[in-house]
């Protein structure tokens, strides 16, 4: 590895980003420590999931990026700076990233408004499993609007909706200035609206 690589050790003023318990996990991890790999991926799976199921709306895709993203991380963990980012916010470029490369190969299908009373719904845009039966009828009904907005939007509303990032967050991790963030938020929620409109809410 180059000298000119981020070395955790040289710290020497406490990072912009990060909370302790997983800067030392990290620092644990480069140093070769297989139960801190087990240890972090375990503490950030179940949002990165999460994150990709909620852009892809596929459980098998989401799956698949899943542990592409954590591959891809834990390959260039020497690269991630908290005085940069969060480590949930590089974790989330890389997901993003992963989740376009995954919608680029495949054709996602969505699920129109106008089958909503129907009794099948297919899984590709069902909420998570164990959310189910946690979800009312209007919760279930923006999630099957939610699925029509285009990429761009979807992702924005998912980092805005369910993550609660701010603008400046989803900024950084879409790679659009902060600005077109919340722009996109606003396109997208006039979308919802629209998608919304005449259902008793």
């Amino acid at each position: 590895m180059s000298d000119t690589t981020f070395h955790w050790t040289e710290i020497t003023a406490p990072p912009a980003y990060g909370d302790p318990a997983t800067l030392a996990l990290i620092a644990e991890c480069l140093a070769g420590d297989e139960t801190a790999f087990t240890l972090l991926y375990q503490a950030h799976a179940s949002i990165v999931y999460r994150l990709a199921y909620s852009v892809l709306q596929h459980k098998e895709d989401a799956e698949e990026v899943l542990q592409d993203s954590f591959d891809y991380a834990f390959r260039r963990l020497r690269q991630y700076n908290p005085n940069k980012s969060a480590f949930k916010t590089w974790l989330y470029q890389i997901t993003v990233s992963r989740c376009r490369n995954k919608r680029r190969r495949k054709w996602l299908p969505s699920l129109p408004l106008n089958m909503l009373g129907e009794h099948v719904t297919p899984k590709d845009t069902h909420p998570l499993p164990d959310e189910q039966l946690m979800l009312d009828d209007q919760q279930v009904t923006v999630w099957q609007a939610l699925s029509q907005l285009s990429p761009k939007l979807r992702e924005t509303a998912v980092l805005r909706y369910y993550d609660g990032l701010s603008y400046q967050e989803i900024g950084q991790i879409l790679g659009i200035p902060a600005k077109t963030a919340e722009s996109r938020m606003r396109l997208a929620h006039k979308a919802l609206k629209q998608l919304l409109s005449g259902l008793d809410f």
